[in-house]
């Protein structure tokens, strides 16, 4: 891949929530909409579709299922246990096809689908909308336990997305965790937050899938904490320290005498001439 490729593709994965399509559109202007550079985009979409925990209604279905690199099939091709359906997935377009049968094969078969019948629960307590997958991994020695929540406010110019992951190893009861969370803001401006908190916590290898749920909900919940927290310490110190809290006089402003000020005088500290 060629550096100005490596660089279109790198928009790509960098693209806010909700927004992946006004960048590809900003690429297709910059580039005139060559087919080449389309095409060579297709990894960048497999990768941020995957990574993002993209969300996608298959044909006929009301709720939507997750794409990511725990249920990813190959070729394109994705399942979702809950449905126990397969798909395919245009990573491009974001669009689902060809929906099929597909058994889950697992011998964690009970326990993912207790999950399935729990999550949700906690889920619907804690998110306006959200979208749960939960997949045998890694040569199924674990369960991964995904959830993704996006609010999308293009109106008001601000989008948000909150992505967990919960690798659940049934042998030593071990739970490794990963809360990410990504807002963006650009109204007159250009803000973005993006947070990461990882976690390795653990349970009996015999816990059930009541036991996983409660400690997915003390997690997010003590997670969600912390945000508050620092949210409200960067308002009262480091943002607050960025304004300038009185006129260079170094006096405050008697509001209800503006319209007498003379502005480069009384207010900017200027010497009148």
């Amino acid at each position: 891949m060629t550096s100005s490729s490596s660089a279109i593709a790198s928009f790509v994965e960098a693209a806010p929530p909700g927004e992946l399509q006004n960048v590809v559109a900003a690429i297709k202007s910059l580039t005139g909409e060559d087919p080449k550079t389309t095409s060579s985009l297709d990894p960048a979409f497999e990768r941020y579709n995957e990574e993002q925990f993209t969300t996608v209604k298959l044909p006929g279905a009301s709720e939507s299922v997750i794409v990511s690199s725990y249920n990813a099939l190959g070729g394109g091709r994705y399942y979702d246990a809950q449905s126990q359906s397969s798909f395919n997935f245009e990573h491009g377009s974001q669009k689902a096809s060809d929906v099929q049968t597909h058994s889950l094969e697992s011998n964690h078969a009970d326990l993912i689908k207790s999950l399935l019948k729990s999550v949700p629960g906690q889920v619907q307590e804690h998110y306006p909308s959200a979208t749960l997958g939960v997949f045998p991994t890694e040569n199924d020695t674990k369960i991964a336990i995904l959830i993704v929540a996006n609010k999308y406010s293009p109106n008001n110019f601000w989008n948000g997305r909150w992505r967990s992951t919960y690798l659940y190893n049934p042998s030593s009861g071990a739970l490794d965790v990963n809360i990410k969370v990504d807002v963006h803001y650009y109204e007159d401006g250009n803000v973005r937050l993006l947070t990461e908190r990882p976690a390795s916590l653990s349970l009996s290898s015999s816990a059930s899938a009541a036991d996983i749920v409660k400690q997915i909900a003390v997690t997010e919940k003590k997670y969600q904490e912390d945000l508050n927290r620092a949210f409200g310490t960067l308002n009262e110190g480091a943002f607050k320290g960025l304004r300038r809290q009185l006129p260079i006089t170094r006096q405050k402003i008697e509001w209800d005498k503006i319209s007498g000020y003379r502005l480069g005088q009384d207010i900017g500290g200027g010497r009148s001439k």
